[in-house]
């Protein structure tokens, strides 16, 4: 670990969240990164948290809030202040999420309220955030209804919600819901800090798609899902004066006819975890857990639809997240089951990842946030 000194220009700080009693990871690890080289520094470990795994970032960049997946029982929702020189984390308190095993948190663009994600129960909660970063108790709250899809009877017994986040109006909140197959969509206030369904309450997406998460374009007409139980992405052209969802397409994230290697999954078995579109908005990527790779995928200006460029092995095992830089330079993959985040150039021409290194090593690595993202 090293002393940490001020930033220079080049650098910014980066925070990975772990699993703990899940995993191998000691808490929320903070690295210096250099934009310039791509190189990672370790500064500091945050421990005490349990399962500290989703991360967001305020947009005043001064606090850090973490899903806390809490074994079995109601989880949390914990909030940081972060010390943008040093990379310290200094606990704010926490609020019950009203669920358990929550998994996703995202913040409003004022930064009036944090929106959270319960996967293990299904429902979806938003909090008010106070002028000193801490969270108040939950102002809003719904329970996500119904017996499931039932076309994965493992996976889709009932209601799980797994990713929130606002459109970039903040006058709605789109949920991806993998067990219902549904993409719900919420009226937002975040002055009043409310969550109301919408006239048009959700889109379907493919049956036994289980959607996880969601991305806007930057042009915040087309919406990108990754769709974890049939390997796809399924696009949506957005109407934001409605909250209205259209599907356009839906395609594949592996390339056709990939098996799993016998013995390590079940025959063909592959699971999206993340998507993320590049700030220029000519390409999309999306994580592949089984296939161990970023899909690369060019958008068509014109339509939004997408076509396959390739794929990117990790370089690891199990990449559940991943983040791209601000500048849309460089795609960071957190790999869980191998136990390390690799570090990708991006040829913003062609949309191709190298590899600018072997990575470093984190123990269960789940999430990881630019400071700057």
């Amino acid at each position: 670990m090293e002393k940490m000194a001020t930033l220079s220009a080049n650098e910014d700080l980066l925070f990975i969240g772990t699993y703990t009693t899940r995993g191998r990871g000691e808490g929320i690890y903070t690295y210096r990164f250099d934009r310039t080289t791509g190189a990672l520094a370790r500064v500091r470990t945050l421990a005490g948290l349990e399962n500290p795994s989703f991360l967001a970032v305020h947009p005043n960049r001064r606090y850090l809030y973490v899903a806390v997946e809490a074994l079995g029982r109601e989880g949390a929702i914990a909030a940081l202040a972060i010390d943008p020189q040093t990379g310290e984390l200094a606990p704010l308190g926490e609020q019950p999420s009203g669920g358990v095993d929550p998994c996703y948190v995202s913040v409003d663009p004022t930064g009036r309220l944090l929106l959270a994600a319960n996967y293990g129960t299904g429902s979806v909660a938003a909090f008010p955030i106070g002028l000193d970063g801490r969270l108040g108790p939950a102002s809003a709250f719904v329970q996500h209804a119904g017996p499931g899809s039932g076309v994965n009877p493992d996976r889709q017994e009932g209601p799980h919600a797994h990713c929130i986040i606002p459109d970039p109006t903040d006058r709605y909140a789109l949920a991806a819901d993998l067990g219902l197959d549904r993409i719900m969509i919420y009226r937002l206030d975040p002055a009043q800090g409310t969550l109301q369904p919408n006239a048009e309450p959700y889109a379907p997406t493919g049956a036994g798609s289980g959607p996880r998460h969601l991305a806007f374009h930057p042009n915040d007409a087309w919406v990108y899902v990754s769709d974890e139980l049939d390997s796809t992405l399924s696009v949506f052209e957005f109407d934001p004066a409605r909250g209205h969802l259209r599907a356009l397409q839906i395609l594949s994230t592996v390339p056709v006819g990939w098996q799993a290697a016998k013995g390590a999954l079940p025959s063909g078995a592959n699971y999206p975890a993340h998507v993320q579109v590049a700030p220029s908005g000519w390409f999309v990527y999306a994580s592949n857990r089984g296939h161990d790779s970023i899909a690369i995928l060019a958008v068509d200006p014109d339509t939004g639809r997408l076509s396959t460029v390739g794929y990117q092995s990790t370089l690891g095992q199990w990449p559940r997240h991943f983040a791209l830089d601000p500048g849309g330079n460089w795609l960071l993959a957190a790999n869980q089951n191998s136990d390390n985040v690799v570090v990708f150039h991006i040829d913003q021409l062609t949309g191709q990842l190298t590899p600018a290194g072997p990575g470093v090593h984190v123990p269960s690595p789940v999430c990881v946030r630019f400071l700057n993202g």
